[in-house]
């Protein structure tokens, strides 16, 4: 698998894993990336640059992305989720 960058990777992603906790709540605009996930009862939130972001580097060994913020050193997966369509196409023709 070639990755290009995490701003391409991140168009693309519909959960993220930052530091071993997924993240179904995140935002990737043209100021910054915002990530809110659930760490048990308490709310987590990273916030990157889009220089942080684009500074980014991949791992190849582990797949994922070391991605450096105000807050320190943080490991970023980015992943796509599989969306389930209740339709059955044999369903959606009409016999009449």
């Amino acid at each position: 698998m070639t990755v290009s960058s995490l701003p391409t990777e991140l168009e693309t992603s519909d959960m993220l894993e930052i530091d071993g906790l997924h993240a179904f709540d995140f935002t990737f605009d043209d100021k910054k990336l915002l990530i809110i996930c659930m760490d048990g009862r308490a709310e987590k939130r990273w916030s990157f640059t889009l220089e942080q972001v684009a500074a980014a580097i991949f791992d190849e060994t582990l797949k994922s992305w070391t991605l450096t913020g105000d807050s320190g050193e943080h490991r970023l997966v980015c992943m796509s989720a599989f969306t389930g369509n209740n339709n059955d196409e044999e369903d959606e023709h009409d016999d009449a």
